[in-house]
Order: structure tokens, then C-alpha cells, then sequence
């Protein structure tokens, strides 16, 4: 590899680390071809970012961004890095459910959510994290409860009225006849 290259190596790895909201490394030294393609064809559809890049090379690029000095123990041996870009926690999910399908091709070495460093033994406790989009649905069902909530009483007290005056008609014609 020439140094132009490993310029452009480290340039690449810097720009996809000032982008993203998670990160995962893994080792994927089991990993065969037609996996691997597979792996990164279900990062793909949801928009993750998938390299191999060197570690020697993606350290540099860790530390012109600065905030991952926790992550460099994890960076020896075969490295695949996983970027998330929008949501952190579907990596997660697709990670756990590929090492579940396919035992002993891929472990993950660590995950980074943020700057926070965690063990790749938690990956599972990330992958049951809320999504995104289950939080931001969460929200707005809490802020839609109440509305629905004075909907159904107005619409309680209407049907009470509604009742009421049936009932008194009913009552006159019964009265008139």
C-alpha cells in the first residue's frame, strides 16, 4: 500500500467517524466470502456503512477525530468496522441476528454508542435498546393520550345528552298517544 493510499485510507475512515452515531468493530477472520457479501448487502438496505480497513490505519483516523482513546485496545486482529449513521441500534440488531444464524463466523469486539465504549459481550443489552423511531412514537403516543383522553369524555357527555333527549321524546310520544 502506498502512502497515497493509506492517505486516502485514513481520509475515508475519518469522514465516515465525523458522520456516524455508532460505531461496532468486528472480527471477521471466520467469515467466509458469500457471508460476508450477505453481511454487507443487510447493512446496505439500511444504510450502514461496512470497511475493512487496517488497524494500524483506522487508529490514526480514530485519533485525528479524537474521543476514541477507550476503543484502541479493541483494535488487534482482523477488524471490520460497522459505521451507523442515522440510528445506532439497528447495527445491533443486525449483528445479533447474524452471529445467532451463523455461530462462530462473526464476533463483535466492541460497540460505541456516542463516544462510550462498551464491550462486544453487551451487544445483545444494545440490540434491545428502543429504536429511534420506537422512542419519537413513544413520545407522541404519551403527547396524544390526554387529547384522546378529553375526546372520549366530550364524547361521553354528547352521547349522554344525545341519550337524554331520545329518551325524553320517547316519553312524549308515549305521554301524547
Amino acid at each position: 500500500m502506498t502512502k497515497e493510499q493509506k492517505a486516502k485510507a485514513i481520509e475515508d475512515a475519518v469522514s465516515h467517524l465525523e458522520k456516524v452515531n455508532g460505531l461496532y468493530l468486528a472480527d471477521f477472520s471466520r467469515l467466509t466470502v458469500e457471508k460476508a457479501n450477505l453481511l454487507r448487502s443487510e447493512f446496505f438496505k439500511v444504510g450502514v456503512g461496512y470497511k475493512v480497513i487496517k488497524n494500524t490505519l483506522f487508529k490514526r483516523a480514530l485519533q485525528q477525530v479524537g474521543g476514541y482513546d477507550d476503543l484502541m485496545p479493541y483494535l488487534v486482529g482482523m477488524t471490520g468496522i460497522v459505521f451507523a449513521y442515522d440510528d445506532p441500534i439497528t447495527p445491533a440488531r443486525l449483528l445479533k441476528a447474524f452471529v445467532k444464524d451463523n455461530e462462530n463466523m462473526l464476533s463483535v469486539k466492541a460497540c460505541v454508542l456516542g463516544k462510550d465504549v462498551f464491550d462486544g459481550s453487551r451487544l445483545d443489552e444494545l440490540a434491545s435498546l428502543p429504536t429511534r423511531e420506537d422512542l419519537i412514537a413513544s413520545i407522541i403516543g404519551t403527547i396524544a393520550a390526554p387529547a384522546q383522553g378529553i375526546v372520549g369524555a366530550i364524547h361521553g357527555v354528547m352521547s349522554g345528552i344525545v341519550y337524554a333527549i331520545d329518551a325524553i321524546e320517547k316519553q312524549k310520544q308515549e305521554q301524547a298517544a
